[in-house]
């Protein structure tokens, strides 16, 4: 298991180290005069860090991000397992979550401005309309893949609905449905920028439009690749924590 992770983490450190050598080559060729290296934007990066101005953005984006995965997360899933649990639910909800996962979303926005106004509710709104409909179509997939032989062993031993459903079903279905947050989560950190740069000029967004106006483009792709980077993280920490309490034969010993 040890060779395993250690293979893994080579492996990620040189799919790292491949994408930035190009980003580096591009911008030095240059592609565009808007496309900064590698190296620059980490020089940037590291500025806005010394001086504050990057920490200071992210509490505004922070705020409408987690409230918004919180709550996509509680409905979604329970939502996903309903429909799964149940075939009128099913019929009603799975196609308009199929719909509203391969609409443009995006562009409910302005109709979103136009009903909540440009606060806090039309950001967590944003961030909610982009992360439920994967959560929600990955839990109810899940639920309804559970092995039918695993249920009809559970019905054997005389098991009630509830202990099927807590016991098997969902143990069963876990893997998925934190697939489907996982998603989630990277569609919830995209409504929240698109929120941010469609909506109010706040958090990060704002520092990504400000230094695009003023050509600071170091400092503009120094604010994008911040955002990624705390995206990587918060999906691996969901990763983790899967593997801690639902996935212990995954859980690699180190």
């Amino acid at each position: 298991m040890r060779s395993l992770f250690t293979h893994s983490l080579t492996l990620r450190v040189l799919s790292f180290a491949i994408v930035f050598g190009i980003w580096e080559y591009l911008g030095r060729v240059p592609i565009s005069p808007a496309f900064p290296t590698f190296l620059e934007t980490m020089s940037a990066l590291g500025s806005m860090i010394a001086d504050g101005s990057m920490a200071a953005v992210y509490p505004a984006t922070f705020q409408p991000l987690l409230i918004g995965l919180v709550i996509s997360s509680i409905l979604g899933i329970a939502c996903g397992v309903f429909m799964g649990l149940n075939h009128k639910a099913e019929w009603f909800g799975a196609p308009v979550f199929i719909v509203l996962q391969s609409a443009p979303l995006a562009a409910l926005i302005p109709l979103l401005t136009f009903a909540y106004g440009i606060g806090l509710t039309s950001k967590i709104i944003t961030v909610c309309i982009m992360s439920v409909p994967v959560i929600v179509l990955n839990a109810y997939t899940a639920v309804r893949h559970t092995p039918v032989s695993m249920i009809e062993m559970g019905e054997s031993y005389l098991g009630s609905r509830r202990q099927i459903i807590m016991k098997i079903i969902i143990p069963s279905a876990s893997p998925v449905i934190y697939a489907g947050l996982r998603l989630g989560a990277a569609m919830g950190f995209i409504g929240a920028i698109l929120a941010e740069l469609l909506i109010t000029p706040t958090g990060i967004g704002d520092l990504i439009t400000y230094n695009q106006s003023i050509a600071e483009y170091e400092k503009m792709y120094a604010a994008i690749f911040s955002i990624m980077v705390f995206a990587v993280i918060f999906i691996e920490i969901l990763e983790r924590t899967e593997y801690l309490f639902f996935r212990p034969d995954k859980r690699v010993t180190q």
